[in-house]
This record gives C-alpha cells, sequence and structure tokens, in this order.
C-alpha cells in the first residue's frame, strides 16, 4: 500500500512540475505555455504532492 501511495504522490508531482514549467513558458507548444493560471496550479499541485509524500513516509502511527 505504501509502495503505490508513494508511485501516485511521484506521478502527481511530476504532472505538477510539467504544469509549473509550462505556467512558466519554459516548456512551450501546449495551451497551458504562459499561462500564469498554469504556473500556480502547477505551484499547489507541487506543495500538496510533497505534503503527501512526507504524510505517507513519515507520520507516526499510534
Amino acid at each position: 500500500m505504501k509502495l503505490w501511495a508513494n508511485v501516485a504522490a511521484i506521478v502527481v508531482l511530476l504532472v505538477g512540475l510539467v504544469w509549473t514549467l509550462q505556467g512558466a513558458n519554459v516548456i512551450g507548444g501546449s495551451f497551458m505555455s504562459g499561462q500564469s493560471r498554469w504556473l500556480y496550479i502547477g505551484i499547489a499541485v507541487l506543495i500538496v504532492s510533497l505534503g503527501a509524500l512526507w504524510w505517507i513516509n513519515f507520520k507516526r502511527s499510534y
């Protein structure tokens, strides 16, 4: 279960990274390129996925 949760969080992290780079106009060729909305959405997805990775791997179970 922990392995699949990590894989899912990493996939979401990569999607957020792509959205961030497209929003910052580093990756071109998309309707999202150069749109600040996708930059902010990508950053939010990155933060949430990093939080999920932390939660999956470092939470204590009592």
